[in-house]
């Protein structure tokens, strides 16, 4: 039994001038339908965030608003530039691959690198060549004859290449394998991330990246309903595992979601420290993440089978 959270929204503690995204009331709409709801966050630099949400949450829409290719309603500012009055001036300075990115199959990785040179003045043909020699893939080589793997490799590799202060990344693993997956993480931190850029990663592999990220953001049907650091994550939420018998006490004090652990036994989660008397009803454990995604969101699927 699932309880919804509502007004969760925690933005993560930083500098205000150390914000690379900064947004207020944020609201995308299409016609009639809002894709996302008065969401209000900032972005410091040398972050590495996580958007997580399930499918129609609003996750690309917010993406492609912070890039300039939908019009919000609300104050944003993306590297203190209006995406979509100075969209121009704020490419130079970020990187984006989005969940349909796709390279010309007919090139050559030499003739990519060519054609980034000259579309982006921060480009770095040097930079590409360092990072290609962390994969298998040679700059002779035809986008048709590599691997998905490789090509979303390559596409990393082009992109991280920019000398850019952020990066957002739409499914940028989607359809690879665990290894291709692995390795497209272990290149994005190693060799982009250094302590001033940031990175917005959305993801349903979030298992996989959770190791990676210093902050998430969770959208529920358009509303942001956390936004925190990983490490205030862990001081806030409290997850109780617990013999059957304490089930019916622990349910009486409606954490926000219980939930069965890998052996079988129970366990709950609660938004902020249980009453000592429950608290004594088990032992305390880190909630992950996975759990906390199911106890603050809905999936619109189940939803829609109950309905």
């Amino acid at each position: 039994m699932t309880t919804h959270a509502q007004g969760l929204s925690n933005p993560a503690n930083s500098q205000p001038g150390d914000a690379l995204i900064t947004a207020h009331d944020l609201t995308l709409r299409y016609g009639s339908k809002t894709a996302l709801e008065r969401a209000s966050f900032s972005i410091p630099k040398g972050r590495v965030v996580g958007l997580l949400g399930h499918n129609g949450a609003g996750k690309t829409s917010l993406m492609k608003a912070l890039v300039g290719l939908l019009p919000a309603d609300g104050s944003l500012s993306v590297l203190g530039l209006s995406p979509r009055h100075q969209r121009n001036a704020l490419l130079e300075q970020l990187c984006y691959i989005p969940d349909v990115a796709v390279l010309p199959r007919w090139a050559k990785v030499s003739e990519l690198m060519t054609l980034m040179g000259g579309l982006q003045p921060r480009f770095s043909a040097a930079r590409a060549r360092e990072l290609l020699k962390r994969t298998s893939v040679s700059e002779s080589d035809k986008v048709k004859n590599l691997s998905k793997g490789m090509v979303t490799q390559v596409h990393l590799a082009l992109v991280a290449a920019i000398d850019a202060r952020l990066m957002i990344l739409d499914e940028p693993t989607l359809g690879l394998d665990v290894i291709s997956r692995k390795s497209f993480y272990e290149m994005l931190i190693e060799e982009w991330c250094d302590g001033e850029r940031s990175v917005l990663i959305s993801t349903h592999q979030v298992e996989e990246v959770e190791s990676l990220l210093s902050d998430v953001m969770m959208l529920d049907e358009g509303r942001l309903v956390l936004n925190i650091s990983l490490e205030d994550m862990d001081k806030r939420f409290v997850a109780l595992s617990h013999d059957p018998a304490t089930a019916e006490a622990i349910a009486n004090a409606h954490p926000l979601l219980r939930y069965r652990q890998q052996g079988g036994r129970s366990a709950a989660i609660f938004d902020g420290a249980p009453p000592a008397e429950i608290a004594a009803l088990g032992e305390r454990i880190r909630p992950s993440l996975v759990d906390l995604f199911m106890a603050l969101t809905r999936n619109p699927a189940l939803h829609a089978k109950r309905a």
